[in-house]
């Protein structure tokens, strides 16, 4: 509805656009059912890089982008423009960008800004890219389609704080669209991000908070009908957050899993109710049943009386089942022995969860707990292995070390720590997002006007679970916003020495606040103080290169530790005063300490920094007849860089008047003159290294005759310029 009232009003009679808007609010007045939402108008790319020229579409760099021209003509530094209405317009040159509607085709390249390197040994480097993720997502598919095995993002939660913009305006809690909005958003870049996900193993990892869970879990069910979709929630915030009613503390975080992804079975102590280093004992069943079909009534042949032997404290036997008009009198002995009978809490006849048949089999493999006599019900308390247990002891994963004292019931326990199921609500110390999000960026940076980052181990725990087992896992986020994805990257390959590359996106916004004290300085998104003071350059670059190399931009050494101090709870020995008897007994108590929950971090310095390399592109967008005419080689190097798989530095490319390069240290190689492929051929055939080969050329034959003379070592072949400029005219069309 919202692109059919934005079309409405270019209506130009009056009267046809008052009727057409009445007859459009009969429709909005009716009932729909499901996930249904208005398709707004496409969103648009400002093109910086393409300059302003007769028949191009544009905007005006201090308003909407959505607000679009056509230039007629440019006479010297200024330009006629017709707006959509027909109206003719003049404005200055330079009040003007070059525009481009989503699905009109762009051709998208990297321009290096920056680079760290504190491994100079090592073929792995993260990657940065300033942009708006639709375009950069476009771009990656075309370098990553179906290679990535983690996608992890924390998208803007629409929560009415102007936190994100819509066609280049902040989107507050007054537009009526909004949710609307933030679902056509969405919708259209996890499209993309399904493209790269790995289809046989991936997961997708969603955050979000109440505003649109409802709206995004619709909208992930429709996107992935074939994949296990489950929601668990995170305690991030546990001092509250003002919201109108209750105190909000908690996020959540859709897991998307792909085909047979599934979580890694990994040991993490911090998992479970009572964390101890201790040996773990499991959690005998009750007997009684409770909560529904728990009476007699329900379930009449589970009512059996239970033999109890109370001088040896042992179970005999359990009788046959009482017929359900049977009244027996629960004080009556039995063959000289007490009766246990399923007695509730309000007096009533209950039922057991085994019959006695089953009940008597467990009795004699020791799996019967005889517990104590409870003087309110008259009865005595009982316990059973479930037969989860049962199995676990079956698999050798649950073992048997020895008897009670009178040897009739099994002692068993999980030999070391075992591995437990993560639950879906995680409450821990460790992922309060002021004091490891907030907090630890202002150590990292020295200042932080980044509003409500993760915590880097909330973030290192959700991505653990699914590419602990995944060493070189690719892992992308692209709403980087402050970098935290990275950063939890580059911890769990120091934890266990894995290889997983990163590659973040995010755009270089400024606050609305800061948007509006810079139009008013006559500055506009390409001015150097506007782009020094945006999301990208002031916080994620910094954050993830201080991070790397363990010192601030003014080579500071930071301070702090990787140590993360959380509560736990310690069993030992004690001597209480028992209620009944009032006399001493020894139980296993716990009593709250500190320890790490990282005890392989705790000893790592934020100054120590990580053996790591990281490089930061901005993307801009080419000419196509450029690109056609073979005179962009210099700016697609970048490009070609990543698609072979981003080893080792990013090269640079100065003079691009040659006929071919061979990078060894990249592993990749480019034929620009397919005059020489013979020279090319014989250099190729010299380096065992080269695993990815481009060929320039316009032939289709012409190209696969030369891809059959290269080398057996050669694994990934491409034509240029057709196969960049084929896939994003499709993939825009799309």
């Amino acid at each position: 509805m919202s692109a059919i009232n934005d079309l409405v009003k270019q209506i130009s009679n009056p009267e046809l656009r008052s009727k057409i808007e009445d007859e459009l609010n009969k429709l909005v007045k009716q009932k729909k059912f499901g996930l249904v939402f208005e398709e707004h108008l496409p969103e648009t790319t400002v093109l910086y890089d393409i300059p302003v020229k007769k028949g191009a579409t544009v905007s005006i760099k201090t308003r909407s982008s959505n607000e679009l021209y056509r230039v007629a003509k440019i006479e010297g530094d200024k330009a006629v423009c017709v707006d959509n209405n027909g109206k003719i317009n003049e404005f200055a040159v330079d009040e003007l960008v070059t525009t481009a509607k989503l699905g009109e085709p762009i051709y998208p390249y990297l321009k290096k800004i920056d680079e760290c390197c504190n491994a100079p040994d090592s073929p792995l480097w993260h990657i940065l890219i300033e942009a708006e993720n639709y375009h950069a997502l476009q771009l990656l598919v075309y370098l990553y389609g179906g290679k990535v095995d983690c996608i992890y993002i924390d998208p803007p939660y629409n929560t009415g704080a102007k936190d994100w913009k819509y066609n280049n305006d902040y989107v507050d809690s007054n537009d009526a669209y909004r949710h609307s909005k933030w679902l056509s958003m969405i919708r259209r870049r996890l499209e993309l991000a399904r493209k790269l996900l790995n289809p046989n193993d991936s997961v997708l990892i969603v955050t979000i908070d109440e505003k649109e869970y409802l709206h995004l879990g619709c909208l992930l069910e429709d996107l992935f009908p074939q994949a296990y979709i489950q929601m668990i929630t995170i305690v991030n915030n546990p001092k509250g957050s003002t919201r109108d009613h209750f105190s909000r503390v908690e996020e959540y975080a859709f897991y998307v899993f792909l085909s047979n992804a599934n979580v890694c079975n990994y040991t993490d102590p911090m998992i479970g109710d009572i964390e101890s280093s201790h040996v773990e004992r499991p959690r005998w069943k009750g007997l009684l049943r409770s909560g529904k079909d728990a009476s007699r009534a329900d379930t009449p042949a589970l009512f059996y009386p239970i033999l109890i032997n109370d001088e040896k404290g042992v179970i005999v036997r359990a009788e046959k089942s009482l017929p359900l008009e049977e009244i027996p009198n629960i004080e009556d002995k039995i063959d000289g022995y007490s009766v246990a009978w399923p007695i509730r809490d309000d007096g009533s006849f209950g039922r057991w969860m085994l019959s006695y048949l089953k009940f008597n089999e467990m009795l004699q493999q020791g799996y019967i707990s005889l517990g104590k006599f409870d003087p309110k019900r008259k009865t005595y308390a009982l316990s059973y292995l479930t037969k989860q247990h049962l199995t676990e002891i079956q698999k050798g994963i649950l073992k048997i070390v020895g008897y009670t004292s009178n040897n009739q019931t099994v002692i068993v326990e999980y030999p070391g720590i075992r591995e437990k199921q993560a639950k879906t609500v995680w409450c821990r110390t460790r992922h309060d997002a002021g004091a490891y999000g907030t907090d630890l960026i202002k150590k990292i940076i020295g200042q932080n006007n980044f509003t409500f980052p993760k915590s880097l181990y909330s973030v290192l725990d959700s991505l653990r679970f699914v590419v602990a087992n995944k060493k070189n896992a690719i892992i992308l986020d692209f709403f980087a916003g402050s970098g935290t994805t990275q950063h939890a990257v580059e911890l769990l390959n120091l934890e266990d020495g894995g290889n997983r590359k990163c590659i973040s996106v995010t755009n270089n916004e400024v606050s609305a606040d800061e948007q509006k004290e810079f139009i008013k300085m006559g500055l506009t998104y390409s001015d150097e103080l506007w782009e020094q003071n945006g999301i990208a350059r002031s916080i994620t670059w910094p954050r993830i290169k201080n991070s790397i190399m363990g010192k601030d931009e003014k080579g500071i050494e930071l301070k702090g530790n990787y140590g993360c101090d959380i509560d736990v709870y310690e069993e030992y020995d004690g001597i209480v005063l028992s209620k009944d008897t009032e006399k001493k007994e020894r139980k296993k108590l716990f009593y709250k300490t500190k320890r790490p929950a990282y005890p392989n971090l705790n000893s790592y310095k934020l100054s120590d920094g990580f053996k790591t390399n990281a490089i930061f592109f901005k993307l801009g967008f080419l000419d196509r007849n450029q690109v056609s005419l073979g005179s962009q080689f210099k700016e697609l190097i970048s490009l070609l860089w990543m698609k072979a798989g981003s080893i080792g530095p990013c090269p640079t490319i100065i003079d691009s008047n040659i006929d071919y390069k061979i990078f060894s240290n990249n592993q990749f190689a480019v034929l620009l003159n397919e005059n020489k492929f013979a020279q090319f051929l014989s250099e190729l055939n010299k380096d065992i290294n080269i695993f990815t080969v481009y060929l320039v050329t316009d032939s289709e034959s012409g190209y696969r005759e030369m891809i059959s003379h290269l080398p057996l070592s050669v694994k990934n072949t491409y034509q240029l310029y057709s196969d960049y400029l084929d896939n994003f005219r499709i993939i825009s069309g799309r």
